[in-house]
């Protein structure tokens, strides 16, 4: 983490209610994004373990609840994305920022697999965490704009409570992936280019996306969205030009 000069509240808008799980072992690491985020106006839990997180996680489920996770990879009794993949396994889409030495592309792209909103690299200037963090939060609490309900056969896409429901049946998504899922369906029939995809999911606060984050992120919400992910009937892809959203899904 670089010494960077914290910006002022003034200068950071944060998200009411911002309550922050971060999980991190390295205690003077820890202790300085700790302190860092309280400066910006977030109320933070730390966790040093898998086990302990998953305590805070369960304890908060009987209270206000924590509106977004940090999550370092390497802990003292387990993989990080254990965590991320329990959450996502039920259903839970609370925004996770992961937060990690291992900044191998391979690992990136696993850690996007597996359902995390963003993925930050160490070392990392402590702006950029904020801005990435208030971003995640800003898209699970919703986007201004159009908040018409979308039907395509049994696929329901909500943008007021930002769930995709197939047949009634609410399907995982996260922030981003939700993002990307409503920019085609806004949008059905056209060739949609993953740079026009950038852009829109830009434009809700993302930062730095890229190519295969997109391509990485339409593999996930196939796999939730279509009943055949390997045959799918509702998210096309035209190689070499981008994706389609069919306006027409559903077996007659």
């Amino acid at each position: 983490m670089s010494e960077s000069v914290c910006p002022t509240s003034s200068q950071v808008a944060t998200p009411a209610r911002a309550r922050v799980l971060l999980i991190e072992d390295d205690a003077r690491l820890g202790q300085m994004v700790e302190d860092y985020l309280r400066d910006a106006g977030w109320n933070v839990r730390r966790a040093l373990t898998l086990a302990q997180s998953m305590a805070e996680l369960d304890a908060a489920r009987q209270g206000p609840g924590f509106d977004a996770v940090i999550l370092d990879l390497m802990l003292p009794d387990g993989d990080g994305l254990d965590l991320c993949r329990r959450l996502r396994g039920s259903g839970d889409d609370l925004p996770v920022l992961v937060l990690s030495a291992r900044g191998d592309p391979l690992d990136r792209v696993i850690g996007l697999e597996l359902g995390a909103d963003d993925y930050l690299p160490k070392p990392f200037e402590p702006r950029e965490l904020l801005a990435r963090l208030r971003a995640i939060v800003r898209r699970r609490q919703g986007l201004p704009g159009a908040a018409q309900l979308l039907r395509f056969g049994r696929l329901e896409i909500d943008p007021q409570s930002r769930q995709a429901r197939v047949d009634g049946e609410p399907r995982p998504l996260t922030g981003y992936q939700f993002d990307l899922l409503l920019a085609l369906a806004r949008h059905p029939g056209r060739v949609l280019s993953r740079d026009f995809l950038l852009d829109a999911v830009k434009s809700s606060g993302a930062q730095d996306v890229y190519d295969r984050s997109v391509d990485v992120h339409i593999s996930r919400i196939r796999a939730v969205i279509e009943d055949d992910p390997r045959h799918p009937r509702r998210i096309l892809t035209l190689r070499g030009a981008g994706y389609v959203f069919a306006r027409s899904q559903d077996a007659a």
